[in-house]
């Protein structure tokens, strides 16, 4: 059919066959003018899958510089009170984004799930990398840590009731045994209480990655760890005028740069374009990414803190690497 505009020339309409038409005829006319991104296929402009690349990316880069920031905000702070007023202030920024954007409360069905996040990724993982960093390197840390992914992808099989495949299993398997080697190595034969902080950050962290990645089809990502801080503000407001009265606190520069990107960077801007660009590229392409993360804060342990690197961790940080890469890979 036509469509003549009062100001223009004659465009063209077309009308295609759907179910239940009694034709398929399409009316061609004069010339038209498109303007805005084609759609080819169905299927529309890549640019939401860049965009959604970068976010991710930005977020990883976020999360390397995490363990540096921790050594130098413990510079200034006592470990109990720095985590505790770093979630304080992550807690504020979050319910300002949450207060601008007019966000309703979260339906009482999704608040035992906001309570696991809270519990892992804001108390628990900062509370016992930090304890951890009083004794290990950033480098040592970083390897132990870069098992996160595989931990996370275990809780997430064993919470859905996947099974995933052998493939899967052994990549799992052959990845503990390259974390554990170094760890023992490291530490002259045995564990040490560094290690064991790290070991628990990671399980109480992959719960709250697991738990967080369920509701993120639920809400919007951001606005999981948003009200995952806000819940823990009431606790963490108390335990910083505790902790801050009780620990000594000696402030520099490096001890105010490392508490703010670990409020902000970290804890909540990391979070907050983390679960956007994998609301955008998928959680199996986003978890991927993450798989660069320990050789990021490794080079940051190195160029910001001035470490020695041991030969050992970026050979272990490439082994777990490609273990977790297969894992990545491997069917379920």
């Amino acid at each position: 059919m036509r469509a003549q505009d009062s100001a223009t020339a004659t465009t063209t309409i077309a009308v295609t066959a759907t179910e239940g038409s009694t034709s398929g005829r399409t009316a061609t006319t004069g010339p038209t003018t498109a303007t805005g991104p084609t759609v080819t296929g169905g299927r529309s402009a890549p640019a939401p899958r860049t965009r959604g690349t970068l976010l991710a990316l930005l977020g990883v880069v976020s999360f390397s510089l995490t363990f540096p920031s921790t050594v130098w905000g413990l510079e200034s702070f006592g470990p109990w009170s720095l985590v505790a007023v770093r979630s304080t202030l992550a807690a504020l920024i979050a319910g300002a984004f949450l207060l601008a954007g007019r966000v309703p409360l979260p339906e009482r069905r999704h608040w035992a799930g906001l309570a696991v996040v809270a519990g892992g990724v804001v108390i628990g993982f900062p509370l016992l990398t930090t304890l951890a960093l009083q004794t290990s390197t950033t480098s040592h840390a970083a390897v132990v840590v870069g098992l996160l992914p595989l931990t996370t992808a275990t809780l997430a099989a064993i919470r859905t009731g996947r099974r995933p495949s052998r493939t899967f299993w052994f990549a799992a398997v052959s990845g503990a045994v390259v974390v554990i080697a170094f760890t023992i190595q490291q530490s002259g034969g045995a564990l040490s209480t560094g290690d064991l902080y790290l070991f628990g950050a990671l399980l109480v962290c992959a719960a709250g990655y697991t738990e967080g990645g369920r509701l993120a089809t639920l809400m919007p990502g951001w606005q999981v760890i948003g009200w995952a801080l806000v819940l823990c503000l009431p606790l963490m407001a108390v335990a910083s005028a505790v902790t801050l009265s009780i620990e000594p606190v000696h402030l520099n520069a490096h001890g105010i740069i490392g508490l703010v990107w670990v409020a902000a960077g970290s804890t909540f801007f990391g979070l907050y374009v983390w679960y956007r660009g994998m609301a955008e590229i998928g959680i199996p392409k986003a978890s991927q990414l993450q798989l660069a993360q320990p050789l990021l804060t490794l080079f940051w342990s190195v160029f910001l803190l001035g470490e020695t690197l041991p030969l050992a961790a970026p050979l272990a940080a490439v082994g777990v690497l490609v273990c977790i890469a297969v894992t990545q890979r491997a069917k379920s």
